[in-house]
């Protein structure tokens, strides 16, 4: 089964038509960083404005590709080999959902095909399923890690969802955001200068000094924004040097990521441990977590690099598992929605 995914719901326009849920065939992506660095954050309107220019020429580019990749003569040939279409409703920036959903609605529609609506946090997950030779064990825990969302996901199967704890504040990748701001490195998106800042620390003198918000709490949730606060309030009144505050930082996010994730998973007794979501493409992350799974032998996935940012290869490949699909006039862009809604 070949799907269409279309993906909309920050700052990036992506299309991309996977096979079986695992084989990439395509995928084409356009952003509108540049404009939001500028202003230090993404403006809604200035994202959605761009994915109204951009959403034809990207999907116009996926099926270009498609049928050069698949040997079709024409484009017409190409669509008549897509089984379905998916599409991201949320959670997200509601005009930005809405550009893809009505682009959605509209393919679904002319070329009489069925739509799927599908979560973009469990897209993330399912990231860990493309291009992967090793068949993935349930039950499973899944870290998903973002800029806006930091989740612990219990899966017993596929659509067989059950959250389990999840940040009460700011997120991981949003702390990693604000505390490269703090340090001067970055106005926009500064966590992955924060890990560079953080590498360059040969000692780090500050070890132990930054709490570790709620790690021996008995439950799976995480709390954030205090960490920050005693990031500034360290840099106010010692003003150590930039690269050990990185170091000690992200020292500290990860050790609380990382032991919240074991734990869930000696509770539940799983087999696999999956992460997605933009903050786990961080290297330090990535290293510990596959280490303390093959400890407690435990199987870990974790998608490739491109794989980790927004995209809509991990939305085609959602749609194909969870199987949800519905008729076009049912599918909303509800920005409200949590992971567990459309899971």
């Amino acid at each position: 089964m070949k799907i269409l995914g279309i993906e909309s719901s920050c700052d990036e326009t992506a299309a991309a038509i996977v096979e079986n849920g695992t084989h990439l065939i395509c995928s084409v992506v356009a952003s509108s960083k540049e404009f939001h660095e500028k202003t230090g954050g993404i403006v809604p309107e200035v994202a959605a404005r761009k994915q109204v220019e951009a959403i034809v020429p990207v999907v116009e580019a996926c099926l270009n590709q498609f049928a050069e990749k698949e040997g079709f003569p024409t484009i017409t040939e190409a669509i008549a080999h897509i089984d379905s279409i998916a599409i991201t409703v949320g959670p997200g920036l509601v005009g930005s959902l809405i550009v893809g959903v009505a682009a959605a609605k509209a393919l679904a529609l002319a070329w009489n095909k069925p739509l799927v609506p599908v979560n973009h946090l469990v897209g993330h997950i399912y990231a860990n399923f493309v291009e992967n030779p090793v068949e993935i064990q349930f039950p499973a825990v899944a870290l998903l890690v973002s800029g806006g969302h930091t989740d612990l996901v219990l899966l017993r199967g596929h659509g067989d969802f059950e959250y389990i704890g999840g940040t009460l504040d700011d997120a991981a990748g949003e702390s990693f955001d604000k505390t490269a701001r703090l340090l001067g490195l970055s106005n926009y998106l500064g966590g992955v200068l924060l890990s560079k800042k953080a590498a360059e620390c040969s000692k780090n003198d500050l070890a132990g000094k930054l709490p570790r918000p709620m790690l021996a709490e008995d439950n799976f949730d995480f709390s954030f924004s205090g960490l920050k606060t005693a990031v500034k309030r360290l840099v106010e009144l010692q003003n150590p040097p930039a690269d050990q505050v990185a170091c000690e930082f992200e020292t500290a996010v990860v050790d609380v990521l990382v032991g919240k994730t074991i734990k869930a998973a000696k509770k539940y007794n799983t087999k696999s441990l999956l992460m997605g979501g933009g903050v786990a493409a961080n290297t330090q992350l990535r290293t510990r977590l596959a280490a303390e799974a093959k400890i407690l032998g435990v199987d870990f996935f974790v998608p490739p690099i491109s794989l980790c940012t927004d995209n809509a290869v991990y939305i085609a490949a959602t749609a194909y598992f969870i199987n949800k699909a519905k008729d076009f006039d049912e599918v909303n862009a509800d920005p409200s929605l949590g992971i567990m809604d459309l899971a």
